[in-house]
């Protein structure tokens, strides 16, 4: 069910992980943000925005993790987006031609694989480099391009609306997730982009992560600093205070502690070959 975050913004949430896609209505249509995840769940926000008189004139996706390259017949055609880098790293991974198989083999503990359907999975259009406006006929969003979590990831911010769409960042259930594979300084890189958003976050009324809860005004710079505490105490090598992970954890989210685990261990091993904490 598509819930009102703000004038013209509107949130569907997935029963997987909490995953959040977000509606902008515009002038002819709505722009529609990281649908997802399950066929049902999709087909029933294709139902909402039935009901509303909406179609979609435009898609786009904030970064090139599967549950954020997803589509569905009854979304329609219109174009897909995707920063450069984005759609460049999409394009990699489709050209093995396993690449579907293997993200089905990757959903099987969680018993959604069958209910994923990914027949249109990363059909996305790359935008020019350095684009910093999603080309649509509605209210201006602006891309806020960085390198924190995946390559190209890109947060959205719906001037006009006071509504920043985070993408993988500023959750309240999952901690900073660093791109340990594709960067050579994953701390530093998650770093500035927090900086990116703190530049912004002052005009900001409603912040929708990709997963977890959606804030407001009050909980902005919030999350931003817990976002950057945690990532500061994974640089110094220190067991974070975050109530993410350990005994604080959301119920159901236990398993964030295993993602830090294994960011800590990794960022170790880097270190210890001689390369960097950030």
């Amino acid at each position: 069910m598509l819930r009102q975050v703000a004038e013209g913004v509107l949130v569907h949430e997935s029963e997987f992980v909490q995953s959040n896609a977000v509606v902008v209505q515009g002038r002819a249509g709505v722009l529609l943000i990281d649908p997802g995840v399950q066929d049902h769940e999709m087909a029933c926000l294709a139902n909402d925005l039935s009901d509303l008189g909406q179609t979609v004139v435009a898609g786009f996706s904030t970064h090139p993790d599967w549950d954020h390259l997803l589509w569905h017949p009854r979304l329609g055609a219109a174009p897909r987006y995707g920063t450069a880098r984005c759609a460049a790293t999409v394009r990699d991974q489709l050209s093995d031609p396993g690449a579907k198989a293997e993200i089905t083999a990757h959903l099987e503990p969680t018993g959604i694989a069958e209910q994923v359907p990914l027949d249109l999975y990363g059909l996305i259009t790359a935008l020019p480099a350095e684009t910093t406006r999603i080309p649509w006929d509605g209210p201006e969003v602006r891309i806020i391009e960085h390198q924190a979590h995946a390559p190209g990831h890109a947060a959205l911010f719906i001037e006009d609306r006071g509504v920043l769409v985070a993408g993988d960042m500023l959750s309240d259930v999952l901690v900073p997730m660093l791109d340990l594979d594709d960067t050579a300084d994953p701390i530093g890189d998650y770093l500035a982009a927090l900086r990116l958003l703190d530049d912004v976050a002052g005009d900001v009324d409603v912040v929708v992560p990709g997963h977890g809860s959606v804030g407001g005004a009050d909980q902005v710079h919030a999350r931003i600093e817990r976002d950057r505490a945690y990532v500061l105490a994974l640089r110094e090598g220190h067991v974070p205070s975050d109530p993410r992970v350990g005994p604080s954890a959301k119920p159901g989210w236990e398993w964030v502690s295993d993602v830090h685990n294994g960011q800590a261990r990794r960022l170790a091993e880097r270190s210890e070959r001689g390369g960097t904490r950030g």
